[in-house]
């Protein structure tokens, strides 16, 4: 996919999204306005690419985080509960704790501490109070099982890309009516970035939304190359 934007500053990335009409909800917008990018990019935050941030992670581009936005937006409303997998930076989970408000809540979850301690500390520098009021839960472990001490949730994003054997594992901590986008790896070099719903009889079915290429969804060792 071509890159859709490429800012000057936070706000000219977010007016060139919405420009391009990969933003299109007005709260979508506000809420990655308020989320400025490059307290979680290191470098080069306003370009409209993946930008790594160690571990074998990255930050995904921003027009995916408007993608998962849009997608998810009927499930980030007010009082909404949702879950990141793969949280990493931290930025996601601010954009969707804005959009869910004060009495809704995020949890994101991240299995590599390092990541998991970069998340906390990028939160820290502007949006410290997300974590002291509990909206937003970070929790360091493997979001592959999901989280269970806060299920089941409205919606669910996942950063990374799964094996087919993770999406009902997660999908089953979604809400009867929920909805989960996840990139599943297909083959090799083959991902699709696929949406999941569950109806109010608890029934899962699935589209594919778009072809992309996300990092791997794996096991810390098989990440980090470490023990």
């Amino acid at each position: 996919m071509a890159w859709l934007a490429n800012g000057k500053t936070h706000a000219d990335l977010i007016k060139q999204l919405e420009t391009n009409k990969v933003i299109k909800n007005k709260a979508v917008a506000q809420a990655m306005l308020k989320v400025d990018r490059s307290d979680f990019a290191p470098v080069s935050p306003f370009e409209d690419s993946p930008q790594r941030i160690g571990f074998g992670a990255t930050i995904s581009a921003p027009h995916m985080h408007a993608y998962a936005l849009e997608a998810l937006f009927d499930h980030l409303q007010p009082g909404c509960t949702a879950l990141d997998v793969g949280s990493g930076s931290g930025y996601l989970v601010a954009a969707m704790s804005y959009m869910v408000g004060d009495k809704g809540k995020v949890v994101g979850i991240e299995h590599i501490p390092e990541l998991f301690n970069l998340g906390q500390s990028n939160l820290k520098k502007s949006h410290a109070n997300l974590l002291k009021s509990g909206n937003v839960v970070l929790v360091n472990g493997d979001g592959r099982d999901g989280y269970k001490n806060e299920a089941p949730y409205d919606c669910i994003h996942v950063g990374a890309a799964a094996q087919p054997d993770v999406p009902p594992k997660l999908a089953a901590q979604l809400k009867n009516g929920g909805r989960m986008v996840i990139p599943v790896e297909l083959a090799p070099m083959n991902q699709v970035f696929r949406m999941y719903e569950k109806d109010k009889d608890g029934k899962v079915s699935h589209k594919d939304i778009m072809g992309v290429m996300y990092v791997p969804l794996t096991d810390k060792q098989s990440q980090t190359g470490k023990k």
